[in-house]
């Protein structure tokens, strides 16, 4: 199995533009037989709190039925990020476009405080199951939290994803704890971050992949737009950067 994690320059508030940047990357993790692709942290929107109540979306919009339909061509699952309402309020979600299948909705269980005043707690789930592979989802501050890993690990998950939106004041924080959750579970971990700039602070990007054992197998910079493709396999990784 291969799984892709993905690097993107999100432009604020501009679905449309993004879809279309989405298309690229997925297109490419495709070339390279993924089976997945996840994007980071509110990818279609840019990750911008205060503007979330305006930008919130229905995943049922004919908008995003694009990836359904490209999941289905490709036999591709693609996870984009996006705000989305629930009956509290607006969560800061993963949509799972599946192959011939119902979406899945991963919504951010464990918020920020600087969040709180913007989003709210969201369901979620501990592991996809893809053929033999339990892959846990992650949406960035969750990855700071125990509970969040101790609960995957003990639902069988063997490879740890995380969908962030890190700047750079935050970068070195995330990457120690990925590291740690690496090692100490002995399970491969997949980092996607965004570059540009989010809620008014650059983004770090270095979007990274892990061995089981924490080490550094692959990582992309802190400017470029681009993929990183992972085989569960044979353990190696193929990276792609966009011009």
């Amino acid at each position: 199995m291969k799984l892709c994690v993905a690097q993107t320059r999100p432009v604020t508030g501009d679905i449309k533009s993004n879809i279309e940047k989405h298309k690229i990357l997925i297109s490419s993790a495709w070339s390279q037989r993924s089976d997945a692709i996840i994007f980071p942290e509110l990818s279609l929107t840019g990750y911008e709190p205060t503007l979330a109540s305006r930008l919130v979306c229905d995943p049922d919009d004919q908008a995003f039925q694009v990836f359904q339909r490209i999941a289905d061509a490709t036999n591709i699952i693609v996870g984009v990020g996006m705000p989305t309402r629930s009956a509290n309020g607006v969560c800061i979600s993963m949509v799972l476009f599946r192959p011939t299948q119902s979406q899945l909705i991963y919504s951010k269980k464990y918020l920020h405080s600087d969040e709180e005043p913007f989003f709210v707690s969201g369901d979620n789930f501990n592991v996809l199951a893809l053929d033999r592979i339990k892959i846990a989802p992650a949406i960035c501050y969750e990855i700071s939290v125990a509970e969040h890993a101790e609960n995957a690990i003990g639902n069988g998950a063997n490879i740890y994803v995380a969908s962030v939106n890190k700047a750079i004041t935050a970068i070195d924080a995330a990457v120690g704890r990925l590291i740690e959750i690496a090692s100490k579970y002995s399970i491969p971990v997949l980092m996607a971050n965004c570059v540009g700039f989010c809620d008014g602070s650059p983004c770090a990007g270095r979007t990274s992949i892990w061995n089981d054992e924490g080490s550094l197998i692959g990582q992309l910079d802190d400017r470029t737009e681009g993929i990183l493709v992972f085989d569960t396999v044979t353990r190696e990784v193929f990276e792609r950067r966009l011009s």
